[in-house]
């Protein structure tokens, strides 16, 4: 759990260890503090009273798995986005082969990271098949020489 959290947010790790928390105002010039209202949040408090409510790890864990991986329609609408995103991928005309890739790799590690792995053999292929005419011959030449 600790390494799942601490990359994401350092913050939520502090949260889980040190239990229960009440947003808390100060009361005018008193050295008093009283419980905010509902309406008295920041978004610092809605995060930390976010998994104060659950009582066991799992529910704990649960809502820290929905907060920061989604739920699994709306892991499944991503992959469906990028998977359409993947297909109709074209290179730009005026576009370089470095800014082409970086938004193919951008693409590919989305898609990677929501368990949806795309074989590399059809990588090297959609990356050839994309290239604008003026790569032809080169693509030909890297077609023959690794036989695809």
């Amino acid at each position: 759990m600790h390494d799942f959290i601490m990359p994401e947010d350092s913050e939520l790790w502090d949260i889980i260890c040190d239990g229960p928390y009440i947003p808390t105002k100060a009361v005018g010039d008193l050295p008093l503090t009283m419980s905010k209202t509902r309406k008295e949040y920041i978004d610092a408090d809605r995060k930390a009273m976010g998994i104060s409510t659950c009582e066991t790890a799992k529910e704990i864990w649960e809502a820290l798995q929905t907060t920061h991986k989604g739920t699994t329609q709306v892991n499944q609408s991503k992959i469906d986005m990028l998977t359409t995103e993947y297909e109709l991928f074209r290179m730009k005309d005026d576009e370089s082969i470095q800014d082409m890739h970086t938004r193919f790799t951008s693409i590919i590690n989305e898609l990677h990271s929501l368990g949806e792995i795309i074989p590399r053999n059809k990588l090297v292929r959609k990356i050839l098949n994309i290239l604008h005419s003026s790569w032809e011959i080169k693509v030909n030449a890297i077609t023959k020489a690794k036989d695809l």
